[in-house]
């Protein structure tokens, strides 16, 4: 089946580029990024590359998106320059990005008039995992879609969840997890304020509490950057701030939706608000830290 698929990569940046790299080494991989830079990346990976999404996608078996919000995933598909018109009937968009539920519904029937199915795929994991095909993702999509994206999916997940057999399934279960994520992020980072204010050492209390009950991926995860958030530099942006204020925004809306309070979600939201405020967005998600202690306490509590 894989001789000659090809797949779409639109967005070649942080996660789109190690997921085309990875992709490329079975796949035949056409590619297209905004930014010339990430294009020469790109060819230097295997990819081949065009000066426009609509040429990139045209006659593609499977277009892989990884776009911010619902409002890009609606300009990317139909938009003045919108590549749905170019995909071959029988091809299916493969959605990994975190936009919520409510545009699904929408963009399944516009795409149905092309012939195009939607695979609802949203991933975790991070630029380094995708590029070694260790992402977990989760499927919501009719299982003649699914079969048509497998190629794609299974050489970027190391974890494959099917979760449902409809495009919004898999949208739903990454509301819920973003919501555990969004949480674990900001209590590490209160955690580690606290270590702080207490005098202790941040490192070896990050390194006591991975090893007993409190541990989690996101502590360990997260931990070592939050301990960067107040150098000059700030830690690597590996997950920007501002995306966990749009991912908190979405589980908000669900929640509000399904008339369920969810307290400490909606805590965790305002930390996030606070540090977009803040001039914080294009940080990393570690530095929420920065919101609860805005400066680092260097003199051991007497």
């Amino acid at each position: 089946m894989t001789a000659n698929y090809k797949v779409t990569v639109l967005g070649l940046g942080a996660m789109g580029l190690p997921m085309a790299t990875r992709l490329a080494s079975q796949l035949t991989v056409h590619g297209f990024d905004i930014a010339e830079p990430r294009l020469q990346l790109a060819e230097e990976a295997g990819v081949r590359t065009f000066s426009s999404a609509r040429e990139a996608a045209e006659g593609t078996d499977a277009l892989l998106l990884a776009v911010r919000n619902s409002e890009q995933l609606n300009d990317v598909l139909f938009g003045e320059n919108g590549v749905a018109s170019v995909l071959k009937p029988g091809a299916v968009v493969i959605l990994t990005s975190t936009v919520g539920t409510e545009a699904i519904p929408a963009t399944v029937g516009r795409l149905a008039e092309f012939g195009v199915g939607l695979v609802d795929a949203p991933l975790s994991g991070g630029p380094k995992r995708a590029g070694e095909g260790d992402l977990l993702i989760v499927v919501g999509a009719e299982p003649s879609a699914l079969e048509a994206a497998r190629p794609v999916l299974e050489l970027l997940a190391s974890t494959l969840t099917v979760v449902g057999d409809k495009p919004g399934d898999g949208q739903a279960l990454k509301t819920v997890n973003q919501l555990l994520c969004g949480i674990h992020i900001a209590a590490a980072a209160e955690a580690m304020a606290l270590a702080d204010a207490l005098g202790l050492d941040q490192a070896k209390t990050l390194a006591a509490l991975e090893a007993g009950a409190a541990g989690s991926f996101m502590l360990s995860n997260r931990g070592p950057r939050i301990l960067e958030a107040y150098s000059e530099e700030g830690a690597e942006v590996l997950s920007r701030l501002d995306i966990f204020v749009k991912d908190m925004g979405i589980v908000g809306k669900a929640t509000r939706s399904a008339g369920l309070a969810t307290p400490v979600a909606a805590a965790a939201e305002q930390l996030y608000l606070l540090g977009q405020a803040h001039g914080l967005a294009a940080a990393d998600d570690s530095a929420v830290i920065k919101v609860v202690a805005p400066t680092k306490r260097t003199a051991k509590a007497g």
